[in-house]
């Protein structure tokens, strides 16, 4: 994951994320790979509500973002807002 040290405001809470520590292998895995280590990782980092927020609202598609998979963020967008 390439983490710019020089974000805009609303990034910066990438620059205090766990996974700038990391490689991106961990939150980028080959299809059909354990995401385990990443959502470990997540467990343990302040930024995860910011970064969930932020996959979101940008609709990432790839990768562990804010301790879910993309399957994960897929069902989340598809749930009603006056049901979560």
């Amino acid at each position: 994951m390439q983490i710019d040290m020089t974000a805009q405001p609303e990034l910066a809470w990438q620059e205090q994320a766990l996974c700038a520590q990391t490689g991106a292998d961990f939150f980028f895995p080959e299809p059909g790979s354990s995401v385990r280590e990443a959502k470990y990782i997540c467990r343990m980092c302040a930024m995860r509500p910011a970064c969930l927020e932020y996959a979101l609202a940008n609709d990432e598609r790839f990768g562990v973002w804010g301790g879910l998979s993309e399957k994960e963020r897929y069902a989340l967008r598809r749930v009603p807002d006056s049901a979560r």
